[in-house]
């Protein structure tokens, strides 16, 4: 007989089974294996561990970090560098804007720092008073605002958010993006990212904030680069200032891997403040011209990723898109960001990362491609030069909302008719990577091929394979990836064909709790599918879950409860799991039509970040203002397409 310390003990957590409880509802606990359930060792090899050649740990970063050389993040008191940030992720302790001591709880293993392209660097030098910037009057007139502080410096640095975005119709000036300004300005960036950079310890990624705000419509992109700083620098980044058009963008990736033999991908954010552009099935909303078999190639190729999670906002679905998903109302940001307009309902199916993922399967069979087949990543998005986003360790959107009194009730932004409080940002998210290695190369590979999952900030463990023959029994290997690996896809990837005689897909999928955070209350997997009329479906399914809970008559899982204590800002582990592992077989499945499976994780509920503001600073919470939160994990998905669709 053979006894092992668990899936716990195998993903290396300081989570074991010892601590856990017996659950029920399809859950493990501690198990006792037999020879005849392992598969026959190799002769040479007695340890189960030998000759296994795929990635064992998620590695944990953030595609989206901004520094002082963002023009909106340095306007609104940021001064942390791009060296700050880097040295802040791999785990050092810095001074934030404000002049707080702030330390991640455990180091990241990479990060992008992705500044914004336009004006990168130029609103150091604009406060500094540079005198070649200073023969504008325009950003003469900035420097003198927003060194005066106060009410005025604040005026001036909405001014100054508003021309960036597009939003007063007026371009920045032109000394602002003088070619060779920018281009010091990307060579010492460039260089830093590769000073930072430790392959096997910490990766620093190069990248950059493509920020399409046109009349405050957000098609932003992040680009990443594969590369070191000897090809990034051999191009400027590209910028609205040439065009609003993401396709454009991608025209100009195509260019850069041409003239350098480099590799780079995008990955767009916050279709939910798009105001209906982000996810088009008719029209480029650019240039108006119908979507074509190029357009979804084109898009395909370049976006592998999305970035489902962030501060402004959750953006898996939305309550309105899902009625029948207790859950969809999750850190709802459905105002517009910037500009002007005002969100009507009809938006929101352009939005969100479940809609689009339906709509892709149905733009698959008008123009060939898929646009929407991508994977789904968290990251920040935070201004301040700071990743962070546990509720406990939150310092904000941008240097003005770092920690002080007051601050869920500061106004984060105020637009005519739209303003957004503090309160509303969410302590999000974190983008986690199976990788081989912890190098440049190995993470790109594999956010490319989409082998990556977003959380809300936790950092739980999650596995998600899909494939034929996965059986009850594999659920209690204790090396769910070997299994995984062996017998189907990992989340991103697509289901081959059916073998002769398989009946349904089925899933092995598996989550660990983060040992900083809550139990685990459930997994669930997420379908779409088209179905044989041409319309778009979805269902979420429970497929295992702490306690003994049972489905009730309309098939809803009773809640898990909640522990917060909001007086003192704790909860209590005494609910949940700390891990769930099962195999899952859709009950629901038809061949012949396309679908979509994706893993949702989630905790028990714990304390939100409004909660521990409130303790260290005396602040009173609006009865309005959600409490606690449920945190969660999103994989991505795995794709079916019927033979020879």
């Amino acid at each position: 007989m053979f006894r092992t310390l668990g899936f716990a003990a195998t993903l290396l957590c300081s989570t074991t089974l010892a601590q856990a409880e017996e659950v029920t509802g399809g859950q493990v606990g501690e198990m006792t294996i037999s020879a005849d359930d392992m598969s026959d060792p190799a002769p040479d090899a007695f340890s189960p561990y030998a000759g296994r050649n795929f990635p064992v740990l998620p590695l944990w970063g953030d595609t989206h970090l901004h520094t002082s050389n963002s023009l909106d993040a340095r306007a609104f008191g940021a001064v942390l560098s791009p060296a700050n940030a880097y040295e802040f992720a791999r785990g050092d302790e810095v001074t934030t804007s404000h002049g707080l001591r702030v330390k991640l709880s455990r180091p990241l293993d990479w990060l992008v720092v992705a500044d914004h392209s336009d004006a990168m660097g130029a609103m150091n030098e604009i406060i500094d008073g540079n005198p070649a910037l200073m023969r504008d009057p325009v950003l003469r007139d900035w420097n003198e605002r927003l060194n005066q502080g106060g009410d005025i410096a604040l005026a001036a640095t909405m001014e100054v958010i508003e021309t960036f975005a597009g939003i007063t119709g007026e371009a920045l000036p032109e000394a602002a993006a003088d070619r060779r300004f920018v281009q010091s300005v990307w060579d010492e960036f460039t260089e830093t990212a590769d000073t930072y950079d430790d392959p096997g310890t910490f990766t620093a990624f190069i990248g950059y904030e493509w920020t399409s705000t046109e009349v405050g419509n957000n098609l932003h992109r992040n680009v990443i680069y594969r590369d070191d700083a000897s090809r990034a620098r051999q191009m400027l980044p590209f910028t609205t200032a040439e065009t609003f058009n993401p396709e454009d963008l991608w025209d100009w990736m195509g260019r850069y891997e041409e003239a350098t033999g480099g590799r780079v991908f995008a990955l767009a954010h916050n279709g939910n403040v798009s105001n209906g552009l982000m996810f088009p099935v008719e029209t480029n909303p650019k240039t108006g011209e119908p979507l074509t078999g190029d357009y979804a190639e084109q898009r395909a190729k370049w976006e592998p990723l999305y970035e489902i999670t962030q501060i402004k906002g959750d953006g898996e679905t939305h309550p309105f898109l899902s009625p029948n998903d207790e859950f969809a109302d999750y850190e709802t940001w459905d105002k517009s960001n910037l500009g002007p307009s005002l969100k009507e309902d009809w938006m929101l199916q352009y939005e969100y990362a479940r809609e689009a993922l339906k709509n892709g399967l149905k733009l698959e069979g008008q123009l060939g491609t898929n646009p929407y087949k991508f994977g789904v990543v968290g990251s920040t998005d935070s201004h301040t030069g700071l990743a962070t986003s546990a509720e406990e360790n939150f310092f904000g959107k941008h240097s003005g909302v770092e920690p002080e009194p007051g601050r869920g009730n500061h106004v984060v932004g105020e637009f005519d008719a739209v303003r957004i409080l503090g309160w509303e940002m969410a302590a999000s998210g974190y983008a986690a990577v199976w990788a081989e290695e912890n190098t440049r190369k190995s993470i790109f590979d594999a956010m490319e091929r989409r082998e990556v999952y977003g959380t809300t900030g936790s950092r739980m463990t999650v596995r998600f394979f899909g494939g034929w023959d996965f059986v009850e029994s594999d659920a209690r290997s204790r090396l769910p990836a070997d299994i995984g690996y062996a017998k189907g896809v990992p989340m991103g990837a697509d289901l081959d064909d059916a073998p002769e005689g398989a009946a349904a897909p089925s899933f092995l999928v598996a989550a660990l709790k983060d040992p900083y955070s809550g139990n685990l209350d459930r997994i669930q997997v997420v379908k779409g599918w088209v179905d044989a009329a041409g319309d778009a479906q979805e269902q979420v399914y429970d497929v295992i879950w702490a306690g003994d809970r049972a489905p009730g008559a309309d098939g809803k899982l009773p809640a898990i409860g909640n522990t917060v204590d909001v007086a003192t800002g704790t909860f209590t582990n005494t609910i949940g799991a700390p891990e769930l592992i099962t195999v899952w077989t859709d009950p629901d499945f038809d061949a012949s039509l396309s679908a979509f499976y994706y893993a949702r994780v989630l905790e028990i509920p714990t304390p939100r970040w409004v909660v521990y503001d409130a303790i260290r600073f005396g602040d009173e919470i609006p009865e309005d203002v959600p409490t606690s939160t449920q945190e969660r994990a999103y994989t991505s998905p795995i794709w079916y397409t019927p033979q020879g669709g």
